[in-house]
């Protein structure tokens, strides 16, 4: 039985965008189906999106639509033309409980017993203000229970681990909503301090997919997101020819499908996150992890009414996680160093290396040795995030020139539970491998040094139904 390493504080686990399940009215369940059922579950919601696109005017408030979050995506799960796939929560949960003394309420436990682990799912479409209030409530009443259980709990503070834009919610309450006093750590993973620029190109690009008999159209949902404006990017980032000096969103006028006035409010939101030194008086340590090495679009160039990702800022190869950029991951505050592993963004909270460093974060108590950890092989992955059933799915690595046996490393790939099979090496340093017949669905490539080592990476891939298009 693996031994449990202390913690005494409260932990509250924050996923990113599309990482809560919402229900309507009704208590019918509008998005929540991930894994074998994802395709399924992002009919229904297509089905939905007219009733749950927000009007212009909300702000930070609540629509009044009667939709309400009800708990974590626990499997791999994505919404086309808002977001790619990203992985569940589920396993890190059960993860955390079963190596660190935390306890989730169970089914059967009194509504108000005392637990040091919970999870905030939040309505993902609304304001990160809004969602750090109500952040801001479960913590008080979560809190409180938890200190006043035992006397040697009475001084517990709060240990956050967020995904992506749980990571400004969490900011949020700690740096404008009075959470500082009582936070100890915020662990952020591939959080984008400074926007993505994937959010941008959503909104101005727009997306429309096909799926099975019915088209897939959620653009205009989409683009009445307060949350995926919040999530632009806040530096210059924007320019309408090569060579020409980059440009912030907020000062191209004529962007199409963005809504202005909640890009001004957007870059208010981050500049108060800036200039607040709530955390900071109260010793609030942020911990950044930053994936490092893949390809992620961090500028663009305006060409009409779209626009084109490069993976440069001036001239310079940023990298990141392949969808938040290691200039806005990376850096936040006055904490450590940020920590980074290579590793897609949608699998961070899942990456073994993660969960190593997590042992260090949330316990002063030495390691307990829990098996052989060879060192991993530093790896840049490029695939597809998304295909029609039928088209052949290449996945490309490249180990960095400055890994020693660069050229001579064994490199193999599958889908999870699946058959396994050697990349072909292209020399210099580059692997690839072409799969055909992927069937519909979600799915978890990984990517490992040896068949059954610990896997290295894990690339995400949705494939879609082949069919027509028509009207969601």
């Amino acid at each position: 039985m693996t031994q449990r390493s202390r913690v005494d504080d409260l932990m509250v686990v924050v996923p990113g965008i599309l990482g809560s399940r919402l229900a309507d009215a009704d208590g019918h369940e509008v998005w929540g189906l991930s894994g074998k059922a994802l395709l399924r579950g992002i009919q229904t919601f297509g089905k939905s999106v007219k009733g749950l696109t927000l009007r212009p005017d909300l702000g930070n408030d609540h629509p009044g639509d009667g939709v309400r979050p009800i708990g974590l995506m626990r499997d791999l799960h994505s919404l086309p033309g808002v977001y790619m796939p990203i992985d569940g929560y589920n396993t890190l949960l059960d993860w955390l409980e079963r190596n660190f003394t935390l306890r989730r309420r169970l089914p059967g436990d009194e509504a108000d017993a005392p637990v040091n682990l919970i999870d905030f799912a939040y309505d993902w479409r609304l304001s990160c203000r809004y969602n750090a209030d109500r952040l801001a409530e479960r913590v008080d009443e979560e809190l409180g229970r938890w200190r006043a259980s035992r006397a040697d709990r009475r001084d517990a503070r709060v240990i956050f681990l967020c995904h992506s834009m749980g990571g400004l919610v969490t900011r949020q309450y700690v740096e404008q909503c009075g959470g500082a006093e009582v936070t100890r750590r915020v662990i952020t993973l591939g959080t984008p301090y400074r926007g993505s620029l994937d959010a941008l190109v959503y909104l101005v690009n727009g997306l429309r997919y096909g799926i099975g008999p019915l088209g897939l159209d959620l653009t205009t949902f989409a683009r009445s997101l307060p949350s995926l404006h919040q999530l632009t990017p806040d530096y210059a980032c924007l320019t309408t020819a090569a060579g020409t000096p980059l440009r912030y969103a907020r000062e191209v006028a004529g962007l199409p499908g963005v809504d202005a006035a909640l890009l001004r409010d957007a870059a208010l939101f981050h500049a108060d996150l800036r200039a607040s030194g709530a955390g900071a008086d109260y010793g609030v340590e942020y911990v950044p992890v930053s994936g490092v090495l893949q390809p992620t679009p961090t500028t663009a160039e305006i060409h009409g009414d779209t626009l084109n990702e490069a993976l440069t800022i001036d001239g310079l190869d940023e990298g990141g996680d392949g969808r938040v950029p290691r200039l806005s991951s990376a850096h936040v505050g006055a904490g450590r160093p940020a920590y980074t592993p290579w590793e897609k963004h949608g699998s961070l909270q899942n990456n073994k290396a993660v969960r190593q460093a997590l042992y260090n974060w949330l316990t002063p108590e030495p390691p307990v040795h829990r098996g052989s950890d060879d060192d991993d092989v530093p790896l840049s992955v490029d695939a597809p995030e998304m295909l029609t059933e039928g088209e052949t799915y290449e996945i490309r690595a490249t180990v960095p020139l400055g890994t020693p046996g660069h050229d001579r490393v064994a490199l193999f790939v599958g889908v999870e539970g699946g058959p396994v099979r050697k990349m072909t090496n292209r020399g210099g340093g580059q692997y690839g491998a072409r799969l055909t017949e992927l069937p519909t669905g979600a799915h978890r490539m990984r990517v490992s040094t040896r068949v059954s080592a610990n896997v290295v990476m894990t690339a995400l891939v949705l494939v879609l139904e082949r069919g027509a298009d028509g009207d969601a």
